[in-house]
């Protein structure tokens, strides 16, 4: 018995060293005022804050229960996995503002216009557009205009 217990211990795997999730993939930020660090642990210094809760990044890599991410623009590092959500959000890109349709056709009815660096709930995608929620708005934007899902992902 003391065996099979020190066998189990030498053997078992944290459970939080591995999500068996696919690498990379999307997540939001759980709060406001993430640090970023420049490796998975609190010894390391932090680079820069993320002041946004609900912010997307892409999860690139793991480490035990730290997580290298990479924001819009291309920046790495490490955050604590408690500081992410699962929730799927989308950021408006470009430099004008995104017209936001009632339905997934241009022609349809707009509904808002969402100016670049918009943050929004990311509900389903089509290979054309997203529906998406922003404030009290929810409604179809192109999908070329977002930032926060593969082109692949979501597929209709």
């Amino acid at each position: 018995m003391l065996l099979a217990v020190a066998l189990l211990l030498l053997f078992a795997v944290p459970a939080f060293a591995r999500t068996d999730l696919q690498l990379p993939r999307y997540a939001s930020l759980k709060s406001n005022d993430v640090n970023v660090r420049t490796g998975p642990g609190l010894r390391y210094q932090i680079k820069w804050v993320l002041v946004r809760a609900g912010l997307p990044v892409e999860v690139i890599a793991e480490f035990e229960q730290w997580r290298k991410i990479k924001d819009i623009e291309g920046g790495e590092g490490w955050v604590h996995s408690a500081m992410l959500s699962g929730q799927r959000t989308t950021i408006v890109t470009g430099t004008d503002a995104q017209t936001m349709y009632e339905s997934q056709d241009r022609g349809s009815e707009p509904i808002a216009h969402l100016e670049p660096a918009a943050q929004a709930d990311l509900l389903e995608c089509t290979k054309e557009f997203c529906k998406i929620r922003a404030g009290d708005y929810k409604g179809w934007v192109e999908r070329a205009h977002l930032w926060g899902i593969y082109p692949e992902e979501w597929m209709q």
